[in-house]
């Protein structure tokens, strides 16, 4: 088992500092496209401080919106896009396509140091450290399989641009797959968990492409957002 941060790592969980605002980019009877801003958490935390998020915005503007619309979340630093379900049955359809892997989504990143070669795939394990909430560490025996196809975009600097394509939801997969030795060896930019960024920086990590089968009609809906790095 091998974890990217030492055990006991101090974390000061400052106030989180939001990176723009919320975009609502579709709107229908069935379901709400967002654009989240890196700072914005997806759900509810604990604590009183932790209830401002997309999930409750959503729900004072539509009063009609079911209590838990989030399909799917996005960590509280990843900006982009997000979709949330208006009823119930847009909730369950939304989400067996996510468990099925019928939806396709894409990542811009910007990690630290020059990456070799064009693309390739990282395939991993890893689970929840309990000693050390909500580090991921790698174990090859307990732990779930998170795959990841990855392609170089361009070299900016002495950091890689890149575009990644999860094929699996684990938590912190990106950051992660990018992170470890065993991935790319390459911090994502501004990740407080996983590299050198601090509470609060701001994390070079935007989910940039999503696509699903509406709930209701069946067509696929295809949503783009550029990265604001």
């Amino acid at each position: 088992m091998t974890a990217l941060s030492p055990l006991g790592k101090a974390h000061n969980h400052l106030p989180f500092k939001q990176y723009g605002e919320m975009e609502i980019l579709y709107r229908d009877e069935a379901i709400v496209v967002v654009n989240k801003p890196g700072g914005l958490l997806a759900v509810p935390g604990r604590g009183p401080e932790k209830q401002d998020c997309v999930t409750a915005r959503l729900r004072r503007l539509f009063p009609a919106m079911i209590p838990q619309p989030a399909a799917h979340r996005l960590d509280v630093y990843t900006s982009g896009l997000m979709v949330c379900a208006m009823t119930a049955e847009a909730h369950r359809t939304l989400s067996l396509q996510f468990a099925g892997r019928e939806i396709r989504k894409r990542y811009i990143a910007l990690v630290s140091g020059i990456i070799a070669g064009d693309s390739g795939e990282i395939r991993l394990h890893f689970r929840l450290d309990p000693n050390n909430r909500p580090l991921q560490i790698h174990d090859q025996e307990y732990g779930k399989l998170g795959i990841t196809h990855w392609r170089k975009i361009s070299v900016e600097q002495q950091n890689t641009r890149l575009e990644f394509t999860p094929l699996t939801g684990r938590t912190h997969q990106l950051r992660l797959h990018a992170a470890h030795p065993l991935g790319l060896g390459a911090p994502i930019v501004g990740d407080s968990l996983y590299g050198t960024g601090r509470d609060g920086d701001k994390m070079m990590l935007h989910a940039t492409f999503l696509q699903f089968r509406h709930p209701l009609t069946r067509e696929i809906k295809e949503f783009n957002s550029p990265p604001p790095f």
